[in-house]
């Protein structure tokens, strides 16, 4: 009898030991790339530096950041032609009232959606670009809808091969991170992720795997942008700890969370104030 106990308690001993090297090995990622000195050298303004007068991701907002010397994160989508315009949502109802998806439109039609009932409508890749002209850092994140991942990706990056200035892509979606991996790796590359519980809409497994880090193996990420809120994750620590992958911690509303993001090492990415330390 107590043969077969301790051949049952040194197989489930072993089991646990293989599945903890294999959770190790799992959220690992890749580093050394330059342009982590330019990237982590500032805080970034989540959808440009916005107010009321300036909504988020509008051409005003992203001056004022320029102005105020902070890098800049915002969202790309392509658009029915082939264009790429700067915009959170698929819907847009949030920022413009009226109804549809933003993946529907041509870029002519760009100008008919006001945004927060401003002068200001959603604008294009080439314009964002053209404000910034590579004189400050650019956080880009991928925002896929359907099937149009790849297609999203090599639209991106083939506008960026024109484009003199120090940026970083990053995504929810695995499967971006995975095409710039394949595609472009010279381009640095992050995975967006939270909690398992903060996501919605998902099934449980996938929950666990991404919000867990659990497809890094397979995407390697030069960084990993987690929510501030949820960054007291094991796999997120062991990810930064152990492998030495770069962390970005969103969206900071306060001063406080500033101060947090900046003595656990990680780049900033805020909203709603002004950091001191630009001031």
């Amino acid at each position: 009898m107590f043969d077969i106990v301790l051949i049952v308690s040194l197989s489930v001993l072993g089991a646990l030991l293989l599945l903890s090297v294999l959770f190790l090995l799992a959220v690992r990622g890749r580093t050394g790339f330059a342009d982590w000195k330019v990237l982590g050298s500032k805080p970034f303004a989540h959808r440009g530096l916005h107010d009321k007068e300036k909504p988020e991701n509008s051409l005003s907002a992203f001056k004022a950041a320029k102005e105020k010397g902070y890098g800049v994160e915002f969202d790309v989508h392509l658009l029915k032609d082939g264009t790429l315009a700067v915009f959170h949502d698929s819907s847009l109802k949030r920022m413009t009232g009226k109804e549809g998806m933003i993946e529907d439109l041509e870029s002519y039609r760009l100008r008919e959606f006001h945004l927060n009932k401003t002068d200001e409508t959603i604008p294009t890749f080439d314009e964002v670009l053209s404000v910034f002209d590579g004189k400050e850092p650019l956080v880009i994140e991928l925002k896929h809808h359907g099937r149009n991942a790849a297609e999203l990706c090599r639209a991106v990056c083939d506008r960026l091969d024109s484009y003199d200035g120090v940026y970083c892509i990053e995504s929810f979606d695995p499967r971006c991170v995975l095409w710039l991996k394949k595609n472009r790796p010279e381009i640095v590359r992050g995975f967006l992720a939270q909690s398992p519980r903060s996501y919605e809409n998902l099934a449980g497994i996938l929950k666990f795997l991404l919000g867990n880090l659990l497809l890094n193996f397979l995407i390697k990420p030069d960084f990993v942008a987690y929510k501030f809120d949820d960054r007291n994750n094991i796999f997120l620590k062991t990810c930064q700890k152990l492998w030495k992958v770069k962390g970005v911690l969103w969206t900071l509303v306060d001063e406080s969370q500033y101060k947090a993001a900046e003595k656990e090492g990680c780049m900033q990415i805020f909203e709603g104030f002004e950091p001191d330390t630009m001031r």
